[in-house]
């Protein structure tokens, strides 16, 4: 664990330190497109964040080959250099389209040959257990076919959902985490070798998304951009990879010796490999299935731009910026550890009461704009305005028929609760005048009078 832990601050800390640098010369090559119609952030933000976690993941597979603990993953197994080629391709790809905006169709083009650069060099899917049936051995072009359809598609489900400031980021790194316990469980509890890369990526992974973080919360300072995104979601389906297809599960003792399944009940956790990285990506998953029916239902392209994702759907109904990027990580997490919890203990009944019980509080969350909390008097001067109660003038002055409260009584108040006086109109100008005037400025204006 001490080895893996070392990878992992050794990728975060070279992340983070290389991110500053990055910035500055994305703006200084211009990499800071204008503000687009979907977007949400309201200042020009520089791109090519993915330059530094690149970088990082480099420096987290040097690292690691030079620790004795992993350097075997190196010498029996051609994983790391297979993940490092395809992600070099895929890098490049993005930091092309964060700086020149590249058609979305040879962006695809570039996801499959990178995932079949990877096929070519061993990692790959050799067989997958089927309920009832047991292992079953795949052929060449079934394990091709069904690696690239995975790394395709979790790269474009991590893409969808880099809308909001440290979005994918975190989500990517919960999924990490969940992916590494999983993992590193199988290693070294089950003493099965053949988990070990997955174990390695999904570290690395979790620093890459730690130490670009911490410049990518909101307020961000710098985006990821495509060669970001891609990178993360690729270096995540190689993790799902290495252990779905390369990992003998008949290993595990879970089937019998006749290589029929047993019960279902008992043979639940050969299935978590196919399960877990499809919860991993569960919510990109599903945007990325809302987006294409959306835009396919209203007769446009499948990689044309919108604002309707879930971060901006969280967005219209209240929810604040963090509190919207809040949510995505309770669900995410939810979904991916509760299935690794299940994985572990699939016959206790409190993994399945805890994992309702949060699924109602997430529920809770997706409606607090519903209603607007209050705090209570004592309270009020350690929460934000919007949870203070209203003074007694305020409430008696939006009653019906109630008087107008007088000057310096609770009127209008600013954002730190003070009172806010109205501006003195100018002399001769009554309060009739002024708001027959402001009620007469449209038509003036669209009579051609300057107003």
């Amino acid at each position: 664990m001490r080895d893996y832990l070392l990878t992992l601050c050794v990728t975060a800390a070279v992340t983070f330190l290389l991110t500053g640098p990055v910035r500055k010369f994305a703006i200084a090559t211009g990499a800071m497109p204008e503000i687009r119609a979907r977007d949400v952030h309201r200042e020009p933000t520089p791109r090519l964040g993915g330059i530094a976690m690149f970088f990082g993941m480099c420096a987290g597979l040097l690292v690691a080959d030079h620790l004795t603990n992993l350097r075997s993953v190196f010498e029996w197994s051609n994983e790391p250099r297979a993940l490092l080629s395809g992600a070099a391709l895929i890098w490049i790809i993005g930091v092309l389209d964060d700086k020149f905006e590249i058609d979305a169709l040879i962006k695809l083009g570039g996801q499959m040959i990178a995932a079949g650069v990877m096929v070519m060099q061993g990692l790959t899917i050799l067989w997958i257990p089927v309920p009832g049936v047991g292992m079953v051995t795949l052929t060449d072009w079934q394990g091709t076919l069904l690696t690239v359809a995975l790394v395709v598609i979790t790269i474009n489900a991590v893409n969808f959902v880099d809308g909001l400031d440290g979005l994918a980021a975190g989500m990517v790194c919960i999924a990490a985490a969940a992916f590494f316990l999983y993992a590193y469980r199988i290693w070294v509890g089950n003493g099965i070798q053949a988990a070990a890369p997955a174990t390695l990526f999904t570290a690395i992974l979790i620093g890459m998304c730690l130490g670009f973080l911490l410049h990518n919360m909101h307020p961000a300072r710098i985006f990821m951009g495509d060669s970001g995104s891609m990178l993360i979601g690729l270096v995540l389906a190689a993790s799902a990879i290495s252990i779905t297809g390369n990992v003998d599960m008949d290993a595990m003792r879970i089937f019998a010796q006749d290589g029929s399944a047993q019960t279902a009940h008992a043979a639940l956790p050969v299935f978590i490999p196919l399960l877990l990285p499809l919860t991993i990506i569960a919510i990109p998953l599903a945007d990325l299935v809302l987006a294409i029916v959306r835009r396919t239902w209203n007769g446009q392209s499948p990689f044309a731009a919108d604002r309707g994702h879930l971060h901006h759907r969280l967005l219209q109904i209240g929810h604040s910026h963090s509190r919207a990027v809040l949510i995505m990580y309770f669900w995410s997490a939810l979904f991916a550890f509760g299935v690794v919890g299940y994985s572990v203990n699939s016959t206790a009944l409190w993994i399945v009461m805890v994992i309702a019980g949060l699924s109602a509080l997430g529920l809770v969350l997706l409606l607090l704009p519903r209603f607007t909390p209050r705090a209570p008097r004592w309270a009020e001067r350690f929460v934000p305005p919007r949870y203070r109660r209203p003074g007694p003038a305020v409430e008696a002055a939006g009653a019906p028929g109630s008087p107008e409260p007088a000057e310096g009584a609770d009127g209008p108040r600013g954002a730190d609760g003070a009172a806010v006086k109205a501006a003195p109109l100018p002399p001769g100008v009554n309060g009739a005048t002024a708001v027959g005037a402001r009620s007469r400025l449209p038509e003036r204006r669209k009579a051609g009078t300057p107003g």
